[in-house]
């Protein structure tokens, strides 16, 4: 064995297979680089100048799987730029402007949950099950009498990909100051309590119940009674009664809260 490694090397064999080695290592170099070019994926530039202004969040509240994909349906005019919350004004603007359309911004905006009851909504059993509002929900429409009534379970909080949604007391609430604005927490609330309202807005309802005075008093203490004196004291005219329950017109209020210290029931929440 020693005295193989002992004996003379073959210089010229040696420069052989180092030649050898090189020309196939140029063959597969060529053949890669063929290969790349032949099976290359064409880039749609307009594409790639819209996803670099989006937010990037891949939140999802736009309806799509994440931004790149949002971002090849608006520059094959499939989607609507303001389907997307997470992108300030200013990027949508400059995408806009790529796209060729016209851009109007809109009021920033923020996510509430439309009801104050949780633990002071009765209940019609004690769940026990999966956790999440759309299991719940499949129980005969979830613990709660009020149809209309947040079920606690979390689903919203659990999607919300900013933390912006917390459940306390047996309700879900969001932090303005996290929210995005993204839209998930409202397609995925089964109830369709949350809503996305101006980040400027002083007050909003915290009630979505419709049914008469007498019916919400006996299924939630804090619930909307629909007596309308909201409405009547509000000195800009910002509240009108809709099916029972109080509407807020944005436009028209200028957070003086009068209808907060009117409503008998703290439905009316200052944020």
């Amino acid at each position: 064995m020693e005295n193989l490694f002992l004996q003379p090397v073959d210089l010229t064999k040696l420069l052989y297979v180092l030649l050898l080695v090189a020309v196939i290592t140029v063959v597969f170099a060529l053949l890669i680089v063929l290969v790349s070019k032949v099976c290359a994926v064409k880039v749609d530039e307009k594409e790639e100048a819209v996803k670099e202004n989006l937010a990037g969040a891949n939140c999802g509240g736009c309806g799509y799987a994440g931004c790149a994909d949002f971002a090849k349906a608006l520059a094959e005019g499939k989607a609507e730029l303001s389907a997307c919350g997470p992108t300030p004004n200013e990027n949508k603007a400059k995408i806009a402007e790529i796209l060729g359309v016209e851009f109007v911004a809109g009021e920033e905006k923020f996510a509430v949950v439309a009801c104050s009851g949780g633990i002071n909504a009765k209940n019609k059993y004690d769940y026990v099950g999966n956790e999440g509002c759309s299991a719940q929900i499949a129980f005969i429409g979830g613990q709660k009498f009020c149809e209309d009534g947040c079920l606690g379970g979390g689903s919203c909080m659990t999607a919300c990909p900013y933390n912006a949604i917390h459940v306390k007391d047996g309700v879900a609430y969001t932090d303005r100051s996290m929210c995005e604005a993204c839209g998930v927490c409202v397609k995925k609330c089964p109830k369709g309590l949350v809503h996305l309202i101006p980040k400027s807005a002083h007050v909003y309802i915290a009630c979505s119940s419709h049914c008469k005075g007498k019916t919400v008093m006996d299924m939630c203490k804090k619930g909307c009674i629909g007596c309308g004196l909201c409405a009547k004291n509000c000195p800009h005219g910002a509240i009108t009664m809709v099916d029972n329950v109080a509407v807020i017109d944005y436009s028209k209020c200028n957070g003086c809260l009068t209808c907060v210290a009117k409503c008998p029931r703290k439905c009316i929440k200052e944020i």
